[in-house]
């Protein structure tokens, strides 16, 4: 049981560290001079498939102080941003994959975390980044259908395409290497259901790109 939890530790330490560095390789992608366009989400929900919501949320704590402590040029703002988006993902995601571990359940949980995260970032946008930008509430809301919505669906969906995308081989490779054991036995293989989320993810990822891209928002790198 102990060397069990030594290797929950050592293999979110890993992804965490990836997640820093996914963060720190895209730090220069911005919408609207302040909206950060990350990836880090697809690799922490990674996590929380694997062990559960707390050690994905842990995980997002550890990723977001860091980036704060270091390559954030939004400050507090930043970090709590930060924490409401990705633990909002984390949790979610790896609530509802919790109860239900299969096709199924991870289609669902990709959905849920979309329109949880959207919501929350909505929300988030509307009271809390007029307070740092000593802006009218008027002027962000006037941004939300322009901006502000399209951006973080955008950024939600392309995580979570990415997300459904790596998993399963991801996972796999740990139980090769003997990292992870606490999953069912089964090997990854290509079937119906493998090459039709796959699809879905892509699809996914393509109609975001294109929404982006229709509604004239530039990302700056």
């Amino acid at each position: 049981m102990k060397n069990e939890q030594i290797k929950k530790i050592a293999v979110s330490a890993m992804l965490t560290a990836v997640a820093f560095l996914v963060t720190f390789c895209t730090v220069g992608f911005k919408v609207s001079g302040f909206l950060s366009l990350d990836l880090k989400d697809a690799v922490i929900s990674i996590i929380s498939l694997l062990y559960g919501p707390f050690y994905g949320f842990a995980s997002v704590l550890v990723v977001s102080l860091i980036e704060f402590a270091t390559i954030s040029t939004t400050g507090v703002y930043g970090l709590v941003m930060n924490i409401l988006s990705s633990g909002t993902f984390a949790l979610v995601c790896g609530l509802v994959y919790k109860t239900k571990r299969n096709f199924k359940g991870a289609i669902i949980a990709s959905v849920l975390t979309v329109v949880c995260v959207t919501a929350v970032m909505l929300l988030a946008n509307i009271f809390i980044t007029p307070l740092y930008f000593q802006m009218p509430t008027q002027a962000v809301l006037a941004m939300l259908p322009t901006v502000l919505l399209p951006f973080n669906l955008f950024k939600t969906i392309m995580n979570a395409s990415i997300m459904l995308l790596v998993y399963k081989p991801f996972t796999t490779a740990l139980k090769k290497a003997r990292l992870v054991s606490t999953l069912d036995n089964s090997k990854y293989k290509v079937t119906t259901k493998s090459v039709v989320l796959s699809v879905v993810a892509l699809i996914f990822l393509v109609l975001a790109i294109f929404v982006m891209l229709w509604l004239g928002i530039e990302v700056k790198f």
